[in-house]
Formats: C-alpha cells, structure tokens, sequence
C-alpha cells in the first residue's frame, strides 16, 4: 500500500498553502485483514501541523464495517492533536452502515 497520507499543498516556493487541509487517502479496499495496516499509515504523519484534516474515501469500493471502525479511529486521533477532521467521498453504503451503527454524525462531510 502506498503512503495514505498526502502531504500538505504547498506553493512553489514550498510554503504550505494557507487553510489547505491534509488529505488522508483511504484505499480502494478497506477490510478488516487490511484495517490495522491502513490506520497506522494513516495516522502516522498526524502530528506535523494544525490544518483541518480530510478523509477522502472516494476510492473506496470493497470494505467492510473495518473501514468504520479506521475512519473513527483517525478521528479520534486527530481531535486529540487538536484539528478538526471531516471526511469526503463517502460511498452511500458506508454512510448507511454508519447510520445504522449511530455514528454518522461523528463523520461530517468535507466542505466542497
């Protein structure tokens, strides 16, 4: 699995671009065999920087209640260090699952 986390746009002269968020990418396949795998390389480059930060799921296409269970978890991580998170691109069935689990509202959706 490539490196999850994006880094933080940046302009030509390397400064980070101001109110840009980091991008954590999630794989097209997010099941439990690959959960553990995938929350620590989303999580490992967290605590460089203050900016919101972004789950885009767009890519996913086969998981499980795992992929749940990675997005709350990046959550959680991130609140600690103080940023805000939000999450894009996720497919309608993963937000049915999180309905039905009553942790829709803890996933908001990114601003467009």
């Amino acid at each position: 699995m490539a490196d999850a986390a994006t880094p933080t746009p940046a302009t030509s002269s390397g400064a980070p671009v101001a109110g840009a968020a980091q991008v954590l990418v999630l794989p097209g396949e997010l099941t439990h065999a690959q959960a553990q795998t995938c929350l620590r390389m989303l999580t490992q480059g967290l605590g460089r920087g203050s900016e919101p930060v972004v789950a885009d799921a767009g890519a996913l296409v086969k998981f499980d209640s795992s992929a749940l269970a990675v997005l709350l978890a990046c959550r959680r991580e991130v609140l600690s260090l103080g940023r805000t998170f939000s999450v894009r691109g996720l497919h309608p069935r993963l937000s049915g699952l999180a309905t039905l689990y009553g942790v829709a509202a803890l996933l908001p959706a990114a601003a467009a």
